[in-house]
């Protein structure tokens, strides 16, 4: 049995290049990090987009004109084209994962949150990396998660996790915006630290996840909040998972 459990959930803007096109060699370092804390006794559950981008990369446009109905598509034919990149590399490293479609509906107490549970449990005590998402294929408006960050968190709570790490495109949360020169990195915040003032609006195209940075606090402040300590960090870093296990000074720490 693993002494350890993280969730990591990695947003489409750290697997993609500027082209929005999925580069392999990022999720294959994830998947490197992921088997170094595994012979650590440390197990992860992933929580992963990108399959909405996945399958708008093979498609190209769509031709329905319900934008509902184009995330569907989009998602349907992504979602085993993201497993198929996780499954080839996790078997490179010697490990299995499992696929674990969720929505909202299955957090709510009862029927629905006992057999998530059983789930994640099952995988777990096989030591089967499960890789989470929102099954946007069959997700209804009122069903939706707001974004894969309030499905990490929500996974965070259900296994008991130890740490969430909510990996994006910049090293964590800033006094202002990133590039800017007067701008700083925060390193530490607490559930009621008032930071909300320094969050920047971002403009999406579509297919290009929903989360930004504002959702991000959002989700680690009320992750935090459970005694779940989380991070917001860089993805693209090269050893930014275990850096934060190994309790290095990096990303942005937020604690009760």
């Amino acid at each position: 049995m693993h002494k350890k459990r993280i969730v990591v959930k990695v947003g489409t803007n750290v697997m993609t290049n500027r082209n929005n096109r999925i580069v392999g060699p990022i999720l294959k370092n994830l998947v490197r990090q992921i088997a170094y804390l595994y012979e650590r006794d440390i197990i992860t559950i992933l929580v992963s987009s990108g399959s909405a981008i996945a399958g708008k990369e093979v498609l190209g446009s769509c031709s329905s004109e319900d934008k509902s109905t184009r995330r569907q598509v989009y998602s349907s034919v992504g979602q085993p084209r993201m497993m198929r990149h996780y499954y080839t590399m996790f078997h490179d490293f010697g490990m299995r994962c499992g696929q674990v479609l969720a929505t909202k509906r299955d957090f709510a107490p009862g029927k629905y949150r006992e057999n998530m549970i059983n789930c994640y449990e099952g995988l777990l005590k096989e030591g089967i990396v499960p890789i989470a998402n929102e099954d946007d294929a069959v997700s209804l408006s009122m069903s939706m998660f707001s974004d894969n960050d309030e499905l990490a968190s929500l996974v965070s709570e259900l296994v008991g996790a130890d740490m969430l790490i909510m990996l994006t495109d910049i090293e964590g949360l800033y006094t202002g915006h990133p590039e800017h020169e007067d701008s700083e990195l925060l390193r530490h915040v607490r559930v009621h630290d008032n930071v909300e003032r320094y969050v920047q609006e971002n403009e999406k195209g579509e297919g290009e996840g929903r989360g930004g940075m504002e959702s991000k606090l959002k989700i680690a402040k009320m992750t935090a909040s459970k005694n779940i300590p989380t991070y917001i960090a860089n993805g693209k870093d090269e050893n930014i998972i275990v850096d934060i296990l190994e309790g290095k000074e990096v990303g942005t720490k937020f604690t009760v």
